[in-house]
């Protein structure tokens, strides 16, 4: 649709003073985090800038203008450097030791139960200390937020039944083991950390459920106590209404409680590009707002009226949802802009999203560096002003040509091409009207239009998400969604239905349930075909291309094609063109941007990724391929929503430009070395995928099966093969070829391999145990680099071992304090009479190490 030539639109006549007042101190916070001065340069530079701003006011409007954005620029930089209002009481980590203590403590969000990893079930909690109270001691009183698990007995299949919910405000006592969080210390690691400190919560603890006695009194606030009991009371209306397979839906879409969400339907909703959907956001105060206020206007009640109850009703609604971030935001930006409509001001989305900003940065002026306010206000900035400048002058005007087409005379009001257009439409009536006569034929005629224009906008704007959000997406969550805009274009619209039709439900079950079975019917069917819309197209390959981590040289221009796409929206139709052009191309060149080659010169690279306890080893080749050595997992049969390929070791090798590798190695099918394969072979589309013998065990077997789908090759590898890999030489030494695995994986099955480069060697032995060790210490084994085996376990890295293979460095693959006291002092013992250096994930972190032919040299990773 060609725009109009006029470029002169609402939006662009609108004025925006708090959309650039927000740009300014947003600059201002950016320069504030990096450069510090005394708190005295700020303070004067505002109130100098401030003060020219006033005095220019009235001659020289631009100048005055300019002046006090620069004032809020300074005043922006000196918010960030205020210290913080309020930080979390950190007394609690001087008992983070692991051993037992008794806690008195008081409920601050209610608990949730899922099944445990080994069975029975597991309530996580958030609890404030009162008191605490370690064996022998004085109980000393400390306020700290702890997040709890409550593990209950091995075999319990119903958790709402044979597990007491603990519930806001409840007084406990209890004894837990204590310990502090702790993030994996890779590069780009996402730093869990200070996210639980943000939230109030500095250390983690764990209790047995029959070690918890509920003490008299409540503690807390009596309008968050009355909030939860109404939200549990919207949950249980939800449950009666729909199956528990919907409800779960229901609960995570219409409330925010996505406790029953698994992970696989998460990552479908993130592969359609539809995660938004999933979650409460500003989009669904906006839709049930929308509602409301049509509604209301439908019943002919006064502006302000409207207003008023709108912003009411959406406020409770937000409070209902917890008020996360994004929901208050989108309050926010609401009651600014119906307050703009109540005082008949030409309200402007972004200043209603430039009021918004400055409200949260003045509070929180660190919250510009999350992610969730980036991604709001990113969204709602390419809609207010990209997408309504555009739409305004094509689509819009042709919808209100669509009103009262019967009167000509109506016609002079619009421009000459809206003049034809309704001209032509009544021509296709009438013909039309000869078949299924004049009413039915209108019917249709409006109709068909009024859904042509409406799915054409849903496209557009569906379509400028994509690109608009390309950056961040690909920065903070290394995806490009290249099917997002038929996804959005299906489920917004069955968005739109689903929600006034779950709050019709909900509060006609509060009347009589049985008549809330019907607009339950209609959510229902919206939800179903939500559902197989994302199942659908999430199971298409090309729908979720993983990318890695932009270039700076992206980020800046991808920045600026964002501001030049703005202003040009409101601009002649040839530069609106650019704008969108230009867009496009940046998010093009994210989505396809060439992998960096990330090898050092001349060297190996061999790197120990932190995971905790379990593996991972990334090795880097003279020549530039990267082969990777196992992906981390869970331990034993432990069931979780942690996926350490997708959250840990994926993280770091795009941190690292890479987005492709050649080959991955398996050692052993030990789920602490397999889990994790899944998700990089399905991120990383490896060329190869090297095995040992253990290729018959079932889970072994479903790798290969996945790995085959998505064209891998499979290549067996045994005893004394021996090969070339980009510049460096592969020898694989154990175990030995005749060996026969049994029905379940052992330790001993491991691949060991020694990769070499000149003179300089490295050992990687997996978990081999004593009897491999043995049959290795037979052979030329030497090795400048040891990779410790078995987590530093003491039935490996035996005193044979160590003579045969001569280490000068070592590094060891281990979890933060993990309950096996890995690694075993005897271990240490014998490194260390050898004098080998040696290195520890949990102490060091991702650690580097570089074979030159010559010699090694060892890099931690910065934190």
């Amino acid at each position: 649709m060609p725009l109009a030539p006029n470029p002169i639109s609402p939006a662009a006549r609108a004025r925006q003073p708090l959309f650039w007042a927000a740009a300014g101190f947003a600059l201002g916070i950016l320069v504030g985090l990096h450069a510090w001065r005394p708190p005295f340069w700020w303070v004067t530079a505002t109130l100098c800038f401030a003060a020219a701003a006033l005095i220019l006011l009235h001659t020289r409007p631009r100048a005055s203008a300019f002046t006090a954005a620069m004032a809020l620029f300074f005043l922006g930089a000196l918010d960030v450097q205020v210290p913080q209002r309020s930080t979390p009481d950190t007394q609690i980590l001087n008992f983070a030791d692991g051993g037992d203590l008794d806690l008195t403590g008081h409920v601050t969000s209610d608990g949730s139960i899922r099944e445990g990893g080994f069975g029975g079930q597991v309530q996580t909690l958030e609890i404030e200390t009162e008191e605490v109270n370690v064996a022998g001691d004085v109980p000393r009183s400390v306020r700290s937020g702890i997040r709890l698990a409550l593990y209950s007995e091995v075999g319990a299949r119903h958790p709402t039944s044979t597990a007491r919910l603990y519930r806001y405000g409840e007084r406990l006592r209890l004894t837990a083991k204590l310990r502090p969080p702790r993030n994996f210390e890779n590069p780009g690691a996402f730093d869990y950390r200070s996210y639980l400190l943000d939230n109030g919560t500095v250390v983690l603890g764990s209790a047995k459920a029959s070690s918890v006695e509920m003490l008299p009194g409540f503690a807390g606030s009596r309008v968050t106590a009355w909030r939860n009991r109404a939200r549990q009371s919207v949950l249980r209306e939800i449950e009666a209404i729909w199956p528990p397979a919907q409800a779960a839906l229901v609960d995570a879409m219409v409330i925010g409680e996505d406790s029953f969400i698994n992970r696989d339907t998460r990552v479908e909703f993130q592969r359609s590009g539809t995660y938004h959907i999933l979650v409460v956001s500003g989009m669904n105060l906006g839709i049930l707002a929308f509602v409301v206020f049509w509604v209301l206007k439908w019943l002919r009640l006064g502006e302000v009226t409207v207003s008023v109850v709108t912003i009411l009703l959406s406020f409770s609604y937000a409070f209902l949802c917890d008020l996360g971030a994004p929901i208050t935001r989108a309050a926010i930006m609401l009651v600014l802009y119906l307050g703009a409509r109540v005082l008949f001001r030409n309200s402007s989305p972004l200043n209603a999203i430039g009021g918004a900003a400055l409200l949260i940065l003045a509070i929180d002026p660190r919250a510009l560096l999350g992610a969730s306010f980036q991604l709001t206000f990113l969204c709602v900035v390419a809609i207010g002003g990209i997408a309504l400048p555009l739409l305004e002058r094509t689509l819009q005007p042709r919808r209100r040509a669509l009103r009262n087409l019967d009167s000509v005379p109506f016609d002079m009001s619009f421009a000459p091409t809206l003049a034809q257009f309704r001209l032509d439409l009544r021509l296709v009536r009438d013909r039309l009207a000869r078949f299924v006569g004049r009413r039915a034929a209108h019917a249709a005629l409006i109709g068909a239009a009024r859904l042509s224009l409406g799915t054409a906008e849903v496209i557009f704007i569906s379509a400028l998400m994509q690109v608009a959000l390309a950056l961040p997406m690909a920065w903070y969550f290394h995806r490009v969604n290249s099917l997002s805009v038929p996804a959005n274009a299906l489920v917004v619209p069955l968005t739109e239905l689903l929600m006034p039709a779950t709050a019709l439900a909900v509060a006609l079950a509060y009347i009589w349930l049985p008549l809330a079975r019907y607009p339950g019917l209609v959510a229902g069917f919206a939800l179903d075909a939500i559902n197989g819309t994302v199942h659908t197209l999430a199971g298409v390959r090309l729908s979720d291309l993983r990318v890695a981590t932009p270039a700076v040289w992206l980020l800046l221009t991808a920045t600026l094609a964002m501001a030049f796409a703005i202003f040009a929206a409101r601009r002649h139709w040839t530069t609106a063109l650019a704008g969108l052009a230009a867009l496009a191309t940046t998010a093009g060149c994210i989505a396809l941007q060439p992998q960096p080659h990330a090898a050092p010169s001349r060297a190996l690279e061999i790197t120990a990724i932190d995971v905790g306890q379990g593996d991972s080893t990334l090795l880097v080749s003279p020549q530039g391929k990267y082969l990777l050595i196992d992906g981390g997992g869970p331990i034993g049969a432990s069931r979780s929503n942690f996926d350490f390929g997708e959250d840990v070791v994926s993280p770091y090798l795009w941190s690292r430009g890479i987005s492709r590798l050649d080959a991955v190695l398996l050692t052993h099918g030990h789920s602490d070395h397999l889990a994790g394969l899944r998700s990089v072979i399905a991120n990383f589309h490896p060329r190869e995928l090297w095995l040992g013998p253990s290729g018959s065990y079932g889970p072994v077997r479903d790798l290969v099966r996945l790995a085959e789908s998505r064209g891998v090759r499979i290549i067996p590898r045994a005893q004394g093969d021996n090969f070339d890999f980009g510049g460096s030489r592969v020898e694989v030494l154990g175990p030995p070829r005749d060996w026969v695995p049994g029905p379940e994986p052992h330790n001993n099955d491991s691949l060991v391999t020694r990769v070499s480069y000149g003179a300089t060697s490295a050992l990687l032995s997996g978990d081999a145990e004593r009897k491999l060790e043995q049959f290795l210490a037979r052979q030329d084994a030497r090795a400048d680099l040891l990779k410790i085996a078995h987590n530093g376990s003491n039935t490996s890295t035996t005193a044979a071992l160590l003579d045969a293979v001569q280490p000068r460095v070592a590094f060891i693959s281990v979890g933060f304090r993990n309950p096996y006291q890995h690694p075993r002092p005897e271990v240490l013992a014998r490194l260390q009479d050898r004098q080998v250096r040696t290195y520890r994930t949990d102490l060091h972190g991702a650690i580097s190490f570089y074979l030159d032919g010559k010699s090694v040299t060892s890099v931690v990773a910065p934190r």
